[in-house]
């Protein structure tokens, strides 16, 4: 499964590691993923979505339906 989150599309970035000697090596951030099931109550029925935790807030502040439509037209669903 990829590591990006369904609401807000954020993935892995690259970056690097530096030392006390300023010697740099390839890193990888990772997004702050969480399994989650959330209920539609529109349709009656659990979805389970892969979202951040950037992605829970947006769902709390505007609504499961709205996410779930603005996600979709950006294409990360």
């Amino acid at each position: 499964m990829s590591k990006v989150c369904q609401i807000t599309g954020k993935s892995v970035i690259t970056g690097n590691n530096v030392s006390h000697s300023k010697r740099r090596t390839k890193r990888k951030f990772l997004p702050n993923l969480f399994v989650k099931k959330f209920y539609l109550a529109e349709q009656d029925m659990w979805i389970t979505l892969k979202v951040s935790a950037a992605g829970i807030r947006t769902i709390d502040k505007i609504g499961l339906e709205a996410s779930l439509k603005k996600a979709y037209d950006k294409g990360f669903i």
